[in-house]
């Protein structure tokens, strides 16, 4: 590239998405590693797992640890996206990540070309209508998550809340299901983002993206 030549570069994540998708990040996978020390004390939904799995691990009679940290990443879980969805809410960054009807067809067109099965990809925005859904699920997956914590956190003073879960067994197996969703969510995200390459990574770090680098497909 010539010295004088300029890069095209095009402003795509505000900071404040910036810092509370980067927040997420830590407070999950604490709340993961917490929730199973917790579960192991009752693996009522986890059988299948062998105890020297949790004692290779060293998550193993750590309930109390494992409450203590659970709690502790779950109220900065809930604060961040509290912050988040207000964030989301008054600067209208909400508009290009909500869904529409027409998306869910348009989905399955993106995953077609995502598994090389089709050559050519809908047309998209800022996020296409694979992501659309995927992050409108997470967002009511993380929801429904705190909501059910909360109903397994305080079953007597929320009896309303947990009622509306079945009672604390259904809670805590929303919360299960929930916190499933979201490792899956999270594994996915992170291999489209090694797909969709540097440019679309740093994006998120900077703020700002290659306009010539950009590719069709995101993370």
């Amino acid at each position: 590239m010539a010295a004088s030549e300029s890069v095209p570069i095009r402003r795509k994540h505000p900071l404040w998405i910036r810092c509370t998708h980067w927040i997420n990040f830590p407070c999950l996978v604490l709340m993961v590693v917490s929730g199973v020390e917790i579960y192991w004390a009752n693996d009522i939904y986890t059988p299948f797992i062998p105890d020297a799995v949790y004692k290779a691990l060293g998550l193993d009679y750590r309930l109390a640890d494992g409450m203590a940290l659970h709690f502790a990443a779950a109220w900065i879980f809930f604060v961040n996206g509290a912050v988040y969805s207000l964030y989301l809410a008054l600067s209208g960054e909400w508009r290009p990540l909500a869904p529409k009807p027409a998306h869910f067809r348009e989905a399955l067109a993106v995953l077609l070309h995502d598994l090389g099965l089709r050559r050519a990809l809908p047309a998209q925005g800022k996020y296409n209508a694979a992501q659309r859904l995927a992050y409108a699920a997470v967002w009511l997956m993380a929801a429904l998550a705190v909501a059910s914590g909360l109903a397994i956190y305080k079953p007597i003073q929320l009896g309303w809340l947990r009622a509306a879960f079945g009672g604390y067994e259904g809670a805590r197996l929303v919360h299960f299901l929930m916190a499933a969703g979201m490792v899956a969510f999270f594994a996915v995200h992170v291999a489209q983002v090694v797909r969709a390459g540097w440019n679309n990574f740093q994006a998120m770090v900077t703020g700002y993206e290659v306009e010539h680098e950009r590719e069709n497909r995101q993370a």
